[in-house]
């Protein structure tokens, strides 16, 4: 764990515009470092989120002890591969070691829409080594087969989108793990947003929910409307970047509009052809080594997020539900709220409103608020949840209003996963 003091200070990645630039808070850092130094994380399955995840976790203070997935071994991990977009989860096509490969990146050090990782990353004796911390790899396809007790992990981030009710995340308790937070929305585990319900949180509680991206990004505007003007009903419509559900070519789906292809090839990466790759690896021939970047399609889909407020909000429950639309973009992505009002308000009253509550302390961090001429790629790799766009909205009448928030679904989201880590763990050593 890498140790932050006054007299030592660090570079943090995570500074509300994601990793990109040095920020020079090690003070603040400090605290956190100190007190959850004990706090003991495992990721099950390395995908998107895990990896992200994995991100905030060292960029927040929290130690990693292991990972599991099945399909990505250590090397796997940090050797050479060749990467076909990395930002959702279309996994590598080459297997990793093959030398003659001219696109070489690192599966956790290299991600297209993040950016490099700005700390230290290799392999040791078979673990990940990421900032000197040594993290176990394992490749067990049921929780009940990890050992998570052995390597002394506590708490497990549940990322695999298989695993999200009680019963399935439960299996992780029978190897050892203390606590199970489910990166989805959850069916029957109590779901937590943080700033809004968070401090209902129970310590006898052992496996919980994070909820969606969507949810963590409407459930605190919404929340804030309420309070100030009551809901009285609403329609949700989320504008969401392209996500590992759609198919780079048209194929078989159990929803016809997600089998149509969603993804446009446009960069082209020289690749290896079996004369020149080792024996044990799948090769391909060059001119099918291209990185699906740019999406071709945008389409209607289904969301539970909406109505998922109402879980986390109970008075709101009923009143709210919505849908969505998948876009060609592949991170970053942007609620529309269209409710009606109990109480009459200017828009003027609104955006005073959420503005007060951005710069409160229960909301820092997870609520934000701009004026500013803004578009998709502005709030990529924004830590937080939900950033008002207070030119984006319009208001029909004092109690009928169109109000617009962006999130980055995918970095954003998986600050809060940390967070919600951080304050249960707080509560479980209290």
């Amino acid at each position: 764990m890498l140790q932050v003091t006054p007299s030592q200070p660090t570079t943090s990645y995570c500074n509300g515009k994601g990793w990109n630039q040095r920020s020079k808070i090690a003070f603040k850092i400090e605290t956190q470092v100190v007190v959850y130094l004990l706090m003991r994380l495992l990721v099950c399955r390395f995908g998107r989120i895990g990896r992200l995840v994995l991100r905030a976790a060292m960029a927040k203070g929290v130690s990693v002890v292991a990972i599991n997935d099945p399909f990505i071994d250590v090397n796997y991990m940090v050797s050479l591969c060749l990467h076909i977009w990395d930002s959702r989860d279309l996994y590598p096509i080459i297997p990793a070691m093959c030398p003659m490969v001219c696109c070489q990146v690192y599966m956790f050090k290299y991600d297209s829409t993040h950016g490099v990782y700005k700390g230290e990353v290799h392999e040791e004796g078979g673990m990940l080594v990421v900032d000197g911390q040594k993290i176990h790899v394992f490749q067990e396809r049921s929780p009940a087969s990890i050992p998570w007790g052995k390597v002394g992990a506590e708490y497990v981030v549940e990322s695999t989108g298989v695993f999200t009710t009680i019963d399935k995340s439960k299996t992780h308790l029978e190897s050892g793990a203390k606590k199970v937070v489910i990166s989805a929305p959850s069916a029957d585990a109590p779901m937590f947003v943080m700033g809004v319900n968070h401090q209902s949180y129970d310590s006898g509680m052992t496996v919980v929910s994070n909820a969606s991206c969507t949810t963590n990004c409407l459930a605190p505007l919404a929340k804030v409307i309420n309070d100030n003007f009551g809901i009285e009903e609403g329609l949700m419509t989320t504008v969401h970047a392209t996500t590992a559900t759609q198919k780079t070519v048209d194929g078989p789906s159990a929803k016809v509009s997600v089998a149509l292809a969603a993804l446009l090839v446009t960069i082209s990466v020289p690749g290896s052809t079996e004369e020149t790759c080792p024996p044990e690896v799948t090769c391909v021939d060059s001119c099918g080594v291209m990185a699906a970047v740019l999406a071709r399609t945008s389409f209607p889909a289904s969301t539970g997020a909406a109505k998922a407020v109402g879980k986390v909000i109970p008075e709101l429950n009923g009143k709210l539900t919505g849908m969505a639309f998948r876009v060609p973009v592949p991170d970053v992505s942007v609620v529309d709220l269209t409710c009606r009002l109990a109480k009459e308000a200017s828009y003027d009253d609104i955006k005073a409103a959420i503005k007060a509550a951005s710069e409160s302390d229960n909301w820092k961090g997870i609520l934000g608020y701009t004026e500013d001429e803004v578009v998709s790629s502005d709030f990529l790799g924004d830590t937080r949840s939900s950033i008002f766009d207070a030119k984006a909205g319009i208001s029909l009448t004092k109690k009928f209003v169109k109000l617009i928030s962006w999130y980055d679904n995918e970095y954003g989201y998986s600050c809060r996963v940390i967070d919600l880590l951080k304050y249960m763990h707080s509560r479980d050593h209290a």
